[in-house]
């Protein structure tokens, strides 16, 4: 008899595990990125968002959203301190505002040649640590960085040297960049970023420092500039993936560590991806359109570039130390002189 009660009780307990809905996710989070819905970028991201809730067996559900969805790009920093949404793969540079250091965390122009250096830096030269205290700072906390190349400069003209960029008209963001290109007598218009094409377009101006090639053939930018610099050799950026620090500080070991894991696979899942795009994009041009500088042209603009880099460190305590770091970085791997 009590084995006949012990089978039925146990089919009745399959019975209800069977028809009991799936367990909700112990933290359900909004994190907002600053790109575009349907580009490739924004498809990796949604990817980590998978994957994160594959890798804690649904533990942790995360929503990616895009672009302005709840806040814009530039006050994703304070949303993020404030819950507002719980993280963010923001750029990094849009929070020059808070302290001149985000800049020489963002792009250290004309800096690094290629992101295996910079991903260095940021795990074997020290970087990872001071973007936390960074970040910190500003009550959020740098899960890592995340990259996406090096960027190109679509132009009307070929550009093969520093010389040749004498005079040209050109936009570029305001700071780092548009700094260096003025010292080298272009002509520096810092337009946003939603007038660019179009001023390309009229022969307002004869060259943009832009995104990637990938991101700027996808976008059409090879049909009105015909000449691209690639590999590219003024910018290679940084943008982040980051929690609110009040979520943060809550969470379980285990959840911290699978977390950090993902920081660096979307890193990687990033860069191939980009990787990818460019490669696709350049084999349909014509290779006289694509730009390579040797070595010694990428060292001259880097020398250049590096007046301007120690101008930002003085502006605050912090770059001083983001500034100090990559100095050191770059000569140890031979970037610079000793």
């Amino acid at each position: 008899m009590r084995s006949i009660i012990r089978k039925t009780l146990l089919a009745s307990v399959m019975a209800v595990a069977v028809a009991a809905p799936a367990s909700a996710a112990d933290y359900n989070w909004k994190f907002q990125s600053f790109w575009q819905a349907t580009s490739t970028n924004q498809k990796v991201f949604e990817q980590f968002a998978a994957n994160v809730k594959t890798m804690t067996g649904g533990r942790i559900e995360i929503e990616p959203m895009a672009v302005d969805s709840i806040v814009p790009p530039g006050e994703m920093l304070d949303a993020v301190k404030n819950n507002i949404i719980q993280g963010m793969n923001g750029s990094t540079g849009y929070f020059v505002n808070k302290d001149p250091a985000f800049g020489l965390l963002a792009d250290l122009n004309a800096g690094y040649e290629n992101p295996a250096q910079l991903e260095m830096w940021f795990w074997q030269g020290g970087g990872v640590e001071l973007a936390r205290e960074l970040y910190g700072k500003n009550g959020v906390y740098y899960l890592g960085p995340v990259m996406w190349g090096a960027e190109s400069i679509p132009s009307k003209m070929p550009l093969k040297s520093i010389a040749d960029f004498k005079g040209i008209k050109m936009r570029a963001p305001e700071g780092m960049s548009a700094t260096i290109w003025n010292k080298l007598d272009v002509g520096v218009s810092t337009l946003p970023g939603t007038e660019v094409y179009t001023a390309l377009e009229r022969g307002k101006i004869e060259a943009t420092d832009w995104g990637t090639l990938g991101m700027n053939d996808e976008l059409g930018y090879n049909k009105i500039a015909e000449y691209a610099i690639y590999p590219g050799i003024h910018s290679l950026p940084s943008g982040d993936l980051a929690i609110s620090m009040k979520v943060w500080d809550k969470l379980p070991d285990d959840l911290k560590s699978i977390l950090e894991m993902a920081a660096r696979d979307l890193n990687r899942e990033s860069l191939a991806a980009n990787a990818v795009l460019d490669f696709e994009m350049a084999a349909k041009r014509d290779p006289k359109t694509l730009i390579n500088w040797g070595p010694e042209q990428r060292l001259e603009l880097r020398e250049v570039a590096q007046t301007v880099w120690a101008e930002w460190a003085e502006k605050s305590p912090m770059a001083k130390k983001v500034y100090d770091s990559h100095i050191a970085w770059m000569k140890k791997i031979g970037l610079l002189r000793q």
